[in-house]
């Protein structure tokens, strides 16, 4: 029998951690968590569970993720968040890589997300592949603060899992809005330390574009009610990025 860690970074995600948990049961030989000073139960409930916890600031996605990583003991690491769970196909895919060992280093999955509680099949939602379980010697994740991946030898060819992570985004819009604005927030700084200038009119330019490319592009229009609001979701964090961005700047100067 292989062995594989599992890492979850957390903030304030008691509603959520014990489904993600009850979803490693089995496969996981050891859960680190690294919690960005909860002010909820998570750290609690983490603590009951038998994972290890390590409180830290959260200095961005990447470099959250990277550090978890370098907290376990086992070779091939397995990288969820609290708000997923893996589906029983999933967990039967990974229990036959533990029992019939590991013939590759990087392994990827498709995620399925639902926004309040419906499966979403556009919006550039699914099968949006992920890379979650590798070999720590061979890959591990790069330092952005938004938008990080896993990264590895051009050498090494990520073999498909069958099964899906699923993915609760939110189960609220207010709840999704304001997820998407921490992003947004962070997105922002990343653009105006890659930019010189940018023009008042940009972040209009910049979220009718992301609305378009969400709703035609990526057929958000087949989503229905749910497509039309992860549309409008697009446009107003694209737009609010470049706004944080333009005034970064303007204070810069």
């Amino acid at each position: 029998m292989k062995h594989i860690s599992a890492t979850i970074i957390t903030y304030n995600e008691e509603r959520r951690i014990e489904a993600c948990l009850a979803s490693l049961e089995g496969i996981t030989d050891e859960i680190v968590v690294v919690d960005s000073y909860s002010t909820d139960r998570t750290a609690e409930i983490c603590g009951k569970h038998g994972c290890k916890v390590v409180k830290r600031d959260f200095p961005g996605y990447g470099a959250q993720r990277q550090f978890a990583t370098s907290l376990t003991s086992h070779s091939y690491v397995l990288s969820i968040d609290a708000d997923e769970v893996l589906s029983p196909a999933l967990r039967t895919s990974i229990m036959r890589l533990k029992e019939e060992g590991f013939a590759h280093r990087v392994y990827r999955m498709s995620r399925l997300n639902f926004y309040c509680g419906q499966p979403i099949r556009h919006c550039g939602w699914y099968p949006d592949i992920q890379i979650r379980l590798f070999d720590k010697r061979y890959a591990n994740w790069n330092l952005r603060d938004v938008s990080e991946r896993v990264i590895f030898p051009d050498s090494l060819r990520p073999e498909m899992l069958d099964g899906d992570i699923l993915h609760y985004r939110c189960t609220t819009p207010e709840e999704y809005r304001q997820v998407q604005t921490r992003h947004a927030a962070i997105t922002g700084k990343v653009i105006s330390a890659k930019s010189d200038s940018i023009s008042p009119v940009t972040p209009y330019i910049k979220g009718v574009g992301a609305f378009l490319g969400c709703y035609i592009g990526k057929g958000a229009i087949l989503d229905g009610h749910e497509g039309r609001a992860i549309s409008r979701e697009q446009y107003r964090s694209a737009f609010l990025a470049y706004n944080i961005a333009r005034r970064t700047l303007k204070k810069a100067r």
